[in-house]
């Protein structure tokens, strides 16, 4: 942006001590939107105060934020939010200057590769063989639990590149991959796990949910590619004393899932100094509805 004498005027007073007056100039700063941020790029560089430099940094981060806001409003009013794009609006979160279309290059590679190896006569036992084998073996995704220490195991950008996650985004990687081969694979709802079904149908998130919808073949846990049978998952539920309700067999909708990796998200940033970031993602999860059960 051409560099004005109110933007400058305004450049001048951000080092003013006074804070009622620095927000002022802040928020008249951030009405620029993004195509402020060379410009204030440029300050920062040239500015030796490090009180500055942050200040600078903050309204960066803020125009940005702002941005991200509306984005991820515009994806969840879509009619069938894609997954991988919600991920990936998460990750810009923290890295605004990703590019996106390495993250969707790359999945789309490994779908390729899957795709060479399906065909019509395969069970879906066979099917999600095949899967686990390009995904853990060719692509070599390694798994962990999940640890608020690792954040980066939350942006799927640094899943993608390190090819190590935890059971979410590992779970968004292969819920991707399933609904761009037209597999019925969905995260569904099972407590203090996150783990995939297997459903003998598609889903359709845009009906009321029917008994008959909900019926899975099996279950996929993301970390490995482990597949549980009914037996094994309902053996899980007895051991940690949980009663069986319908609602744990049901998919999770693109929303709840995104939303449900922000307030894990929200989980790494415990600092003092970050309780800005922990506002601005709760402010995220609100965006997309009421807070999910814990």
């Amino acid at each position: 942006m051409h560099e004005t004498k109110e933007i400058n005027a305004l450049f001048h007073l951000l080092d003013d001590p006074d804070q009622e007056v620095y927000d002022t100039v802040a928020n008249k700063i951030l009405l620029f939107g993004k195509e402020i941020i060379p410009n204030l790029e440029h300050l920062w560089e040239n500015t030796v105060d490090e009180s500055i430099q942050e200040r600078i940094e903050q309204l960066i981060h803020r125009v940005h934020y702002k941005d991200l806001q509306v984005a991820l409003h515009s994806w969840s009013k879509t009619e069938s939010p894609d997954l991988l794009q919600g991920s990936i609006l998460v990750a810009q979160y923290q890295f605004p200057d990703m590019q996106p279309g390495n993250v969707v290059a790359e999945i789309e590679r490994i779908k390729r590769n899957i795709w060479l190896e399906l065909n019509n006569y395969l069970t879906p036992l066979e099917q999600i063989n095949v899967l686990n084998s390009m995904i853990y073996n060719y692509f070599g995704l390694k798994g962990e639990e999940v640890a608020y220490v690792r954040k980066n195991q939350f942006f799927i950008n640094q899943v993608i590149e390190s090819r190590k996650g935890n059971p979410l985004t590992n779970g968004i990687v292969y819920q991707s991959l399933c609904a761009m081969l037209d597999l019925p694979v969905y995260a569904v709802n099972i407590p203090r796990q996150f783990i995939l079904g297997y459903f003998d149908t598609f889903y359709d998130f845009t009906e009321t949910p029917r008994p008959e919808d909900n019926r899975i073949l099996f279950f996929i846990d993301p970390i490995q590619g482990q597949i549980y049978s009914h037996q094994d998952v309902e053996g899980y539920l007895k051991r940690m004393s949980i009663p069986i309700t319908p609602s744990y067999y049901q998919p999770q909708s693109t929303r709840r899932i995104i939303q449900f990796l922000l307030e894990e998200l929200l989980k790494c940033f415990q600092d003092e100094k970050e309780e800005y970031k922990r506002d601005e993602l709760r402010t995220l999860i609100k965006l997309l509805g009421d807070k999910l059960e814990q």
